[in-house]
């Protein structure tokens, strides 16, 4: 089931957004400011936001830039403004899509469902563990909606043991895959970026597991 995070500062319009997503059968959340909303995104994930622009404590625009720093959901905007300059610059901010007050909710969630369908065919380059998700594509690794500072060398290591999920590979196989045939390094090069990326994964730390005498592999 699908979860949809509304935020708006309207108590109405997220109560009607609210009950024709349960209609629809997705699982709705409420923020009623960007401020809360990012920190309902920092725990937990979710398939798309509803967000409004005209909201106090922080407007749509700063909380979109905001949320695309932590997470790659999609985000509908909500707008009574019909300005091109607004429109323009939601996309710019990475807006999926944008939708002008008022609206008929059943358009919205007509809009819901292409932006979900659209997403499961990106989700294909998007492995998920829970709250850990690494996107191959934009080569981004979050834990809990919060980006992670890896290196190059630590995705790399880190996309081709997730591609290879539970299977033990040793330290010669992954010098040869990540680091490639030609380089002259030893054990204890795998070893070190295995303990940095550990580090950053934070709680999933454990996904990275060690076989003795052999080397590493991702438990899915």
């Amino acid at each position: 089931m699908a979860k949809i995070l509304i935020v708006d500062d309207e108590e109405n319009i997220r109560e009607v957004v609210r009950e024709y997503c349960l209609i629809s059968g997705y699982e709705p959340r409420e923020a009623a400011d960007g401020v809360e909303a990012i920190e309902m995104l920092k725990k937990e994930s979710f398939d798309c936001v509803v967000l409004d622009v005209m909201m106090p404590m922080m407007d749509g625009f700063a909380a979109c830039r905001r949320i695309k720093e932590l997470s790659s959901v999609p985000v509908i905007m909500l707008s009574a403004r019909q300005e091109e300059y607004d429109k323009l610059l939601c996309f710019e901010l990475g807006v999926d899509d944008y939708v002008t007050k008022p609206f008929s909710p059943k358009e919205l969630m007509a809009r819901i469902k292409v932006v979900l369908e659209r997403g499961r065919t990106v989700d294909k380059s998007i492995r998920k563990y829970g709250g850990l998700e690494i996107d191959e594509l934009g080569r981004t690794v979050t834990v809990d909606g919060q980006r992670m500072p890896l290196t190059p060398k630590e995705i790399d290591l880190l996309l081709y043991m997730s591609a290879n999920a539970n299977i033990a590979l040793s330290r010669q196989r992954l010098l040869e895959e990540v680091w490639n045939y030609e380089y002259c390094g030893d054990d204890r090069t795998v070893d070190t970026h295995i303990k940095m990326l550990r580090r950053n994964l934070g709680r999933y730390r454990d996904c990275i597991v060690t076989v003795r005498g052999m080397g590493y592999k991702f438990e899915a």
